[in-house]
């Protein structure tokens, strides 16, 4: 019998494809073989400016390639335009692909597809081809059950079935073991919310193919989640990775110097992850507050190629105190001694990066299961605090330097955060044998 052959399909986006690529790693290092597939434009990426990082990757995972259709002068935020190309180019390819890989190594054919949201139309191809299919879902497992959980919520009254916006101002319970959730806090809404909604209404009848739900997160995280569906299995906290690799963004890793220079738990990291933009009024109060604060800081300020937000420092910006980083080692900074907050966007990989380090967040979510992700820090493990928004929807230079500073003097927090992470650190043993469970059931015939 040959070795587990996975074929990884993420969504062509950071929060998908870089944790994929880790949990790769850990199947690669639990003597399983990987080919992971990325689209031509960012394989060509890889390849161009990252060759050290490419080599790392390629010496331990056969990365392949496909058309995805989005053109490089096109906008990778617009969502809706990336899902629809992807699924119409890659779709029509991906049985071709198979077979080429399946010749290539008879003796280890692909045993299972592991795909990503948006990518659901891989595991029908799949079980077309008689191969086993698993779901590898980049977000908790509470958004999960939400989207699973759509079509009870318009048959029941809560969310219009056009749109999946609240019919009125509520709170959401979406299982009897799981908190309750604002309304407004599912992780449907974004810019286009009536096109994601349908999309992923639709999507959730694909990836009900996959057998399992492979989620980054632990039992006692999300112990509610568990009990909505035998298919969800938690594989978490992947969060270490001896080669440190990410796809497609360069680290500036000189801030890891200027860290070491720092007194203990002092610095403030602000990080808003890959997709996220903030408009220039917003940057601007955001700016000044890191003035205001007088503190050491770190903040993630992207140099995004084709975004339709270029936001530029205020003149009266001093920004002395801190590192600006174009993109930053974020797992290193988080296990730093001398970090002393995270202020977030909430995307799920963040969310678990800043636990499982033990780190008091403030919350900044801006859609999708942020949101969500948001109620679990401030309301469930209660080890953050959210930011006020002012009539005009902005939070203030005032506002953030104010919560920065009552969660800096809170010690309930600090120790809650500490308790979660020594909890979530606990779970890795669960986690680990639900992934060797997995790793067995793909070497089934």
């Amino acid at each position: 019998m040959g070795i587990p052959h996975f074929l990884a399909i993420p969504y062509p986006i950071l929060g998908h494809m870089n944790p994929l690529l880790q949990f790769s790693m850990v199947l690669i290092n639990k003597i399983c073989k990987v080919t992971f597939v990325i689209s031509d434009g960012d394989y060509n990426k890889l390849k161009s400016a990252f060759v050290g990082q490419s080599k790392v990757i390629e010496s331990h995972i056969n990365v392949v390639s496909l058309p995805d259709g989005v053109d490089s002068e096109d906008d990778r935020k617009d969502q809706t335009k990336v899902i629809k190309s992807t699924i119409n180019n890659m779709h029509a390819k991906l049985p071709k692909l198979i077979k080429d890989i399946n010749d290539l190594d008879s003796e280890n054919k692909i045993s299972c597809i592991i795909v990503t949201k948006n990518m659901g139309w891989a595991l029908q191809v799949g079980l077309e081809l008689g191969i086993k299919g698993a779901l590898f879902w980049p977000a908790s497992a509470t958004s999960l059950i939400s989207f699973d959980s759509i079509q009870r919520l318009v048959d029941e009254g809560y969310i219009d079935s056009k749109n999946g916006l609240p019919t009125r101002k509520q709170e959401i319970k979406l299982s009897s073991n799981l908190p309750m959730m604002d309304g407004a806090a599912m992780p449907w809404y974004c810019l286009d919310s009536a096109f994601f909604f349908l999309h992923m209404k639709q999507e959730m009848q694909n990836l009900i193919l996959g057998e399992w739900w492979l989620c980054n997160t632990t039992f006692d995280l999300e112990a509610g989640a568990f009990s909505t569906s035998p298919k969800l299995l938690p594989i978490g906290p992947l969060v270490e990775n001896e080669h440190n690799i990410s796809l497609l963004w360069q680290e500036d890793t000189a801030c890891l110097d200027w860290l070491d220079q720092q007194p203990p738990q002092s610095v403030i990291y602000v990080a808003f992850g890959s997709m996220a933009s903030i408009e220039q009024s917003q940057f601007k109060e955001l700016a000044l507050a890191l003035d205001l604060l007088k503190r050491p800081f770190i903040w993630v300020v992207r140099k995004d190629n084709g975004s339709k937000v270029n936001n530029e420092f205020p003149d009266e910006f001093r920004g002395t105190q801190g590192k600006i980083v174009g993109w930053a080692p974020q797992k290193k900074i988080l296990s730093h001694p001398s970090l002393a907050c995270f202020i977030s966007h909430c995307g799920w990989n963040s969310t678990m990066e800043g636990v499982y380090n033990g780190v008091p967040f403030l919350c900044w979510p801006f859609c999708s299961d942020q949101l969500m992700n948001k109620t679990y820090i401030c309301d469930v493990w209660k080890v953050g605090l959210g930011f006020d928004k002012d009539e005009n929807g902005l939070i203030l230079r005032e506002e953030i330097k104010k919560k920065v500073e009552q969660l800096l003097e809170d010690d309930v927090i600090k120790v809650r955060s500490l308790k979660l992470m020594e909890m979530v650190i606990k779970n890795k043993v669960e986690g680990e044998k639900n992934i060797n469970k997995f790793i067995n059931w793909a070497n089934q015939k």
